[in-house]
């Protein structure tokens, strides 16, 4: 980086722009974003394989688009609505291969996660997952986003072109639905 007190000039989006600096600069973002993106799509497509392959598509995709990415939202934000994207677009292949409908909130593409690849191994994050794999896409989305992402509400509008008051009726929903579900075991 340079010392010339010019600090935007070496941002990572900067970078990003220029072509010198444009392969060292996205190995940055693989580096940085590997490990959310890769949770917020293992969240929604629960295979670890799956979960790979559409991670690499998302980085592929970023890599693909970059002259499009102009700025205008945060990298991050960007990034996650390209994860976000292409792991719908995979259940809805997954879904038409299946003959499911789209408008059916009770059918689930997803499984709960093994216990062996959950980080902590407790059974209390084993039933929370396993009652997230029970939510409705939309709401996993959220829930994902909002609990294990800390994700600001206003963010995710932007990623998933919903308003945030729609997003926080998802997230209340789904946090009852977690509830529920957990009452029905105890």
């Amino acid at each position: 980086m340079s010392t010339n007190g010019n600090e935007q000039t070496n941002t990572l989006e900067s970078r990003l722009r220029d072509p010198k600096t444009v392969r060292e600069a996205f190995n940055e973002v693989v580096s940085q974003y590997s490990e959310p993106l890769y949770w917020q799509i293992r969240r929604l497509v629960q295979s670890h394989d799956d979960a790979d392959d559409l991670l690499q598509n998302t980085f592929l995709k970023a890599w693909s688009s970059l002259e499009n990415f102009r700025g205008d939202a945060k990298l991050s934000t960007w990034l996650y609505k390209i994860a976000i994207n292409e792991s719908l677009s995979f259940l809805e292949r997954e879904r038409k291969h299946r003959h499911l409908s789209i408008d059916d909130e009770e059918v689930s593409v997803a499984e709960p996660l093994a216990p062996e690849t959950i980080p902590d191994g407790e059974e209390l994050s084993r039933m929370l997952h396993a009652a997230i794999a029970t939510l409705p896409e939309k709401q996993r989305i959220v829930f994902g986003m909002k609990y294990f992402d800390d994700m600001k509400y206003e963010d995710m509008s932007e990623i998933l072109g919903t308003s945030v008051g729609a997003l926080k009726a998802s997230y209340h929903l789904a946090v009852k639905k977690i509830e529920q579900y957990f009452k029905e075991r105890n």
